[in-house]
């Protein structure tokens, strides 16, 4: 019998997100609900499944890892683009690769970052847990309004739009900035197109909105972070790797600025990692996309595509890496 990985389930949500049961009649289908402990383990534990299906931006899938997977024949990613995953190594070693619809991710990743900056600005997380032990107000400090400040965002695709929106709602200045935007794009997203250097000089909020790519890649270093306003507030619910880590750590060890991210590095985020220690640092475990609306087209376009592989019939299958 065809034997069925389902990885990533890390929030307990792929059983109640689609109908499994014509799958399951047809193949030997487990869920993962843990990180591997590493590539090894992943491959151990995934040596003897002929179909896996991940959920995106979660288990890596590096070159040496898609080596020792012998019995892959079939493999399914969540969305289109998968940053982690070495798609072309897959179809050329003769593996189809599937993906599925997105769902409203937009709207939820735009949600997730406005969220983020709410709770930043004003202290939402360290009051919730004033509250828990006792001290009410006491230890807690005073945040700041949004009204009337400037948010700048970096990206102004479908989730910077959306985000922009939001913060006109609130009455913020939108300043808006990326390699292919114009200002004919950006005013039509109620934006001021500014220069890179001018938006991070003045921003008061820097949300990131950008695909991650070879050219956007540590798009904020030392440099960028120094040039932002001291208590700035940076919002990173795109791709960790937009900004340079190093540099993020020390920016807001010295206090400089506070960061609200909801992705990392290295997901899991180590316990003992940098950020977890820092008081002006928001922290939220990748859900972008981690809603039931977003997961259920996830999973069942999933199921979907197993079947008509199964059938001989394969669907929604990426010709190369980027598409």
């Amino acid at each position: 019998m065809t034997k069925i990985a389902v990885l990533d389930d890390w929030q307990l949500v792929a059983r109640t997100s689609a109908d499994w049961s014509p799958l399951i009649a047809r193949a030997d289908v487990r869920f993962f609900e843990s990180p591997f402990a590493n590539e090894d383990d992943a491959a151990r534990r995934l040596a003897e499944f002929d179909i896996v299906l991940v959920t995106r931006e979660r288990t890596p899938f590096p070159p040496s890892l898609v080596a020792r997977l012998p019995r892959l024949r079939m493999f399914g990613l969540t969305g289109a683009r998968a940053g982690l995953i070495d798609v072309a190594g897959m179809i050329s070693r003769g593996v189809t690769v599937c993906y599925t619809g997105g769902g409203p991710s937009g709207s939820s990743t735009a949600e997730l970052a406005l969220g983020l900056m709410l709770a930043a600005a004003r202290r939402i997380p360290a009051g919730d847990v004033a509250v828990r032990g006792g001290r009410f107000q006491q230890g807690t400090e005073a945040g700041t309004l949004l009204d009337g400040k400037t948010i700048g965002l970096i990206g102004l695709g479908r989730i910077g739009t959306r985000m922009a929106a939001y913060c006109r709602a609130l009455d913020m200045r939108v300043m808006a900035w990326s390699q292919n935007l114009t200002a004919e794009m950006a005013t039509s997203a109620g934006a001021l197109r500014v220069a890179k250097d001018e938006l991070l000089s003045n921003a008061d909020v820097v949300s990131l909105h950008l695909v991650l790519s070879q050219r956007t890649r540590a798009i904020l270093g030392s440099a960028e972070l120094a040039r932002m306003k001291h208590g700035a507030i940076l919002i990173n619910t795109a791709r960790a790797s937009l900004v340079d880590e190093a540099a993020l750590v020390e920016a807001v060890q010295s206090g400089r600025i506070t960061a609200a991210l909801d992705v990392f590095y290295q997901e899991p985020l180590p316990i003992n990692h940098p950020f977890t220690h820092a008081a002006n640092v928001i922290l939220t475990p990748h859900l972008g996309y981690g809603v039931i609306e977003v997961y259920r087209e996830y999973y069942q376009h999933s199921v979907e595509n197993a079947l008509a592989f199964l059938d001989g019939k394969p669907i929604r299958v990426l010709q190369s890496a980027g598409h």
